[in-house]
């Protein structure tokens, strides 16, 4: 385990690249000895400097849960990350490019909660007991560390790599589609990029939400009624930007369309 005083300074440095638009070099390459609990520390620290300026946590982003994602990054295991409120677009939102670091979008689907889930021990069932709806979603990767040969240390620190998300389409209860076989049309431009089907997302979304549960409950946290969940990526990071137009089509649960500035 790194000491407090160099977690900080990643943690510092991490901020400056953040206001910077720029990037850091790997911390895996700086600190060849931290670890994936080194590395949920500093993003605690980012979550905790958040909430002391102000800014209201609204759920969780799990990332790397997908064969697609994790042959794209070369990590073989999920991560998560924080959500604020200021972190959230609607569906036909304008967004600043320049906002962001490494700009790409993936297709996901989040999963809002209408009651508490505490590990360990969830299940599927619990999670899907515990959802009140599930919506279409992307979310807006920005990476503020160097992305050649990344490990998850670094990605986890980097708070997995979130920069946003975008939510629109059809709310729908867990009863009231196959979530299994939710698929999407992934463009941009008017030109069609990618497609996938959430059955990618460890066989089923809600289990990817199982897994949050119980890795929180090792990190003395949980999830709350109300919570934003965004389950994991089914298609590959798609890059953006400045002036492209992005529209994923789900098929019955709709739509969403944002564009960058």
């Amino acid at each position: 385990m790194l000491d407090n005083d160099t977690l900080t300074r990643i943690a510092d440095d991490l901020a400056a690249a953040e206001e910077g638009r720029t990037m850091i070099p790997r911390l895996t390459a700086q600190y060849p000895d931290m670890t994936v609990e080194d590395s949920y520390a500093v993003q605690n620290e980012w979550k905790r400097r958040g909430i002391a300026a102000g800014r209201r946590l609204v759920g969780r982003k799990i990332g790397l849960t997908s064969r697609v994602m994790q042959e794209a990054t070369g990590i073989t295991e999920p991560d998560y990350g924080a959500i604020f409120a200021d972190q959230i677009y609607d569906n036909g939102s304008e967004i600043e490019h320049g906002r962001f670091s490494n700009v790409r979008i993936e297709v996901e689907l989040a999963f809002v909660l209408k009651d508490d889930l505490r590990g360990p021990g969830t299940t599927i069932f619990d999670v899907l007991r515990a959802t009140e709806y599930v919506v279409p979603a992307l979310e807006i990767l920005s990476s503020r560390i160097e992305m050649e040969g990344r490990t998850i240390v670094d990605t986890i620190s980097d708070n997995a790599a979130l920069g946003a998300m975008v939510y629109g389409g059809r709310p729908v209860a867990v009863d009231a589609v196959d979530l299994r076989r939710v698929a999407a049309l992934l463009y941009r431009n008017h030109t069609i990029e990618d497609t996938g089907v959430s059955a990618a997302v460890l066989n089923h979304p809600a289990t990817s939400v199982a897994w949050l549960s119980n890795k929180l409950a090792g990190h003395g946290d949980s999830l709350s009624a109300g919570d934003v969940i965004l389950a994991g990526s089914f298609t590959r990071p798609m890059w953006v930007h400045q002036g492209d137009t992005v529209h994923a089509d789900f098929g019955e649960l709709g739509d969403i369309t944002c564009r960058f500035i």
